[in-house]
């Protein structure tokens, strides 16, 4: 079934920074932290003073609130082992960049992480995560809470307000059954589709404002040209994943034939040994051959 609705973030670079769009982003970030969500302003976020519209492994979006609080929304599509380290580094840049010299600490802004990733970051069981800063007792294992006075003066009931909040989207966990309104959203997010049961905030906005035929010629021509190149670097991904394995196991069953070859070990019981087939060993051979490897 062909796709009929623009990938997010092709949305987030080339649409959702107009006014008249700010709703889906609203939408979107309503069902995700639970709490009505207005944007105020899109302010210039850190990849898109640097990448071209076709190279888009890294956008991000970031919104100030009517709160004062700053949303920044990143989408990050390729692998990247110290994306933990870069999502810390992002919030951290935003909190001394939006606190001007000589405001006290007490001026720093509330700032959510939003990061939605198409690759298997860290290692768990579960498409959505959040974390939010507790300071937990060791001996007594209670939360450490505001004093009367602070909740007064900062006008917060929780420590944790303060802090900056991350949330993780691993969308290519996701398994496509929708069981809540958050879940359309990313149903959206892993498909580009929205469909006609759909009632998470944004998403009815979302559903006629990023269609691909309402884009303009030179547009549509633009998105199709970076779906062809998101489609080739997946294959080529795919590709080195798979000579990698393949690789992987014709070096592991080369040393294992070699070592009992040097034995004098007959090829039936190194079939035996090893569990491979015969075809499978003598191909292994083969290429140790090629490889001028000794066996």
């Amino acid at each position: 079934m062909a796709k009929t609705h623009i990938r997010f973030d092709w949305a987030i670079k080339k649409l959702l920074r107009d006014k008249a769009n700010y709703v889906v982003l609203e939408g979107f970030i309503t069902e995700l932290l639970g709490q009505e969500i207005t944007i105020k302003s899109i302010l210039e976020g850190e990849s898109n003073r640097l990448t071209e519209d076709n190279k888009l492994n890294r956008v991000d979006i970031l919104a100030l609130n009517t709160a004062g609080e700053l949303l920044l929304v990143e989408v990050q599509n390729s692998s990247e082992n110290d994306y933990f380290h870069r999502m810390l580094f992002g919030v951290s840049t935003l909190l001394t960049q939006y606190l001007d010299e000589g405001e006290p600490y007490s001026k720093l802004k509330k700032v959510y992480s939003i990061n939605i990733v198409y690759f298997t970051l860290g290692q768990g069981q579960d498409y959505i995560y959040e974390g939010k800063l507790d300071f937990r007792g060791r001996h007594h294992q209670d939360s450490l809470g505001l004093s009367s006075l602070q909740k007064e003066l900062f006008k917060l009931e929780q420590v944790y307000q303060i802090f900056p909040e991350y949330y993780i989207l691993r969308v290519n966990q996701f398994d496509n059954v929708t069981r809540n309104n958050l879940d359309e959203w990313i149903y959206f997010l892993k498909n580009s589709e929205i469909k006609e049961e759909f009632q998470a905030r944004g998403l009815a906005e979302a559903k006629e404002k990023l269609r691909i035929e309402n884009l303009p010629l030179p547009e549509r021509v633009a998105y199709q040209n970076y779906l062809e190149n998101k489609r080739y670097e997946i294959s080529l991904l795919e590709g080195a994943e798979a000579a990698g394995k393949l690789q992987g196991r014709a070096e592991k069953a080369i040393e294992i034939a070699k070592a009992m070859k040097a034995r004098g070990i007959d090829l039936d019981l190194i079939v035996a040994t090893t569990g491979l087939t015969k075809e499978d060993v003598e191909n292994f051979l083969m290429v140790a051959k090629g490889l001028n490897i000794e066996v």
